[in-house]
């Protein structure tokens, strides 16, 4: 009989998998490593033109896109988009990281990024398959996951303000990105509303804002308000950090629409440190949200990462890693993108080994179960990068014990994970892509 209760606790615990929805650019989930994690609605009826769950969002089967309003969560017609030159690009890319580019992929790259059009070609691309290759990370080497896909990022994204011609400039200037920041968050929390009603355990966001994009929109809408007495470079600053300021703050009502959803955030791409130069949605500090930092495996921080003692949690992976684009292709691509999904893979095991833990117990898990590196130091939170198997096995520890006691006990259980000696420099020939913004220039 004990045997028998043992087994039915443990089939309660494993029965179902956590859901996951990718908030992002489209994710192709007819793909083969993706198509029996797709997360399907069990209130809808496909293709008949009607909401049955009455929840606004008609025949949203596997999720909504947002940016296009309909159910449509990935736009096909730029299959066929990834080209032999994109592809050597990113090969190479992950090469240099490694310091294993020679002087002639070095030659190339520096050849093609003078090509506007396949600057152009690798922008469009970047955008089409982000979502599936973050989407593959999320359920990598996990088969009970469920994806559900978010789509908010359209392939062209236009900023939705139109400058006004009466009154002082630097006064409208202000108003216009205060009124672009709370028009973007307006539609994330509409994102949080949709994933809270469909009870989503973990959410990935591999999107953002980060200041150098920010400064490229103030200084836009500067050249378009502020023509006879165009800003200071300091007020320039000012306004593009109070911009940014504007839209973290104003994500507090997003996380807050989906209190029982884990959101799990890219760092972001830029090199910078988040504490002195605000990225978001990533600087949101709320119970139940982890900003992901990329690292080269185990090694070193990656050089393109944004990192911050207080506005970063976390490092894991993030360089070269292979995963799922759309068309059954696949393509290893870096960047904070790549960690994040990898923190959330990691959120969704948890969650799957023990379905009673809040979105801010799977938090304190995976934050407390880390390998300390010192070269993390002073640039996230917890000084270290994620232990899958010890926040696993925390987890199930959980089950019959505090949540503290689980962690100091899975540290003893479970070695942290070792660092390999590399030669790599980190010297990148060839750009990381900017995380993909809901705003584009």
């Amino acid at each position: 009989m004990k045997k028998l209760l043992a087994i039915l606790a443990l089939a309660s615990f494993t029965a179902h998998g956590a859901t996951i929805a990718v908030i992002d650019s489209g994710t192709d989930l007819l793909h083969k490593e993706l198509y029996d994690k797709a997360w399907i609605n069990e209130g809808e009826i496909e293709a008949n033109d009607r909401d049955d769950d009455y929840n606004g969002y008609q025949d949203d089967i596997n999720g909504w896109n947002f940016a296009e309003s309909n159910n449509q969560v990935i736009d096909y017609s730029y299959m066929g988009t990834l080209t032999h030159d994109i592809r050597r690009f990113f090969e190479i890319q992950t090469k240099s990281f490694y310091g294993t580019a020679t002087a002639e992929d070095r030659a190339w790259v520096a050849e093609i990024r003078k090509n506007e059009e396949f600057i152009k070609q690798i922008g469009i691309y970047g955008n089409f398959m982000h979502g599936t290759h973050v989407a593959g990370i999320t359920a990598k080497d996990s088969d009970l996951a469920k994806i559900m896909a978010v789509k908010i990022i359209p392939t062209e994204v236009k900023l939705p303000f139109k400058a006004q011609k009466a009154g002082p400039g630097l006064f409208l200037l202000k108003q216009g990105l205060k009124l672009l920041a709370s028009q973007q968050m307006v539609m994330l929390t509409n994102v949080a509303r949709y994933i809270d009603g469909h009870k989503v355990d973990v959410a990935n966001g591999s999107f953002g804002t980060g200041y150098p994009q920010a400064k490229m929109i103030v200084e836009m809408l500067a050249g378009t308000i502020m023509r006879k007495e165009p800003p200071t470079e300091e007020q320039i600053h000012e306004l593009t950090v109070e911009f940014l300021n504007t839209l973290i703050k104003e994500g507090d009502h997003m996380v807050q629409a989906a209190e029982n959803t884990l959101f799990v955030f890219a760092a972001g791409n830029d090199g910078l440190n988040n504490d002195e130069f605000p990225t978001s949605p990533t600087n949101i500090q709320a119970d139940n949200v982890i900003s992901v930092a990329a690292a080269l495996e185990f090694n070193k921080l990656a050089s393109f990462s944004n990192y911050g003692a207080s506005m970063v949690d976390v490092a894991a992976p993030g360089v070269g890693i292979e995963s799922t684009v759309p068309g059954n292709k696949y393509l290893q691509v870096s960047g904070t993108s790549q960690a994040s999904p990898y923190v959330a893979n990691i959120a969704g095991q948890v969650k799957d080994a023990n379905p009673s833990l809040a979105p801010r117990d799977i938090k304190k898990i995976i934050l407390g179960t880390v390998d300390i590196r010192e070269w993390l130091v002073g640039k996230v939170k917890t000084s270290g990068t994620v232990n899958t198997a010890r926040a696993v096995r925390a987890a199930e520890l959980s089950r019959s014990m505090n949540v503290d006691l689980a962690i100091r006990n899975s540290i003893t259980d479970v070695q942290d994970i070792p660092s390999t000696d590399t030669k790599s420099n980190m010297k990148s020939e060839g750009v990381v892509l900017p995380l993909p913004s809901m705003f584009k220039l």
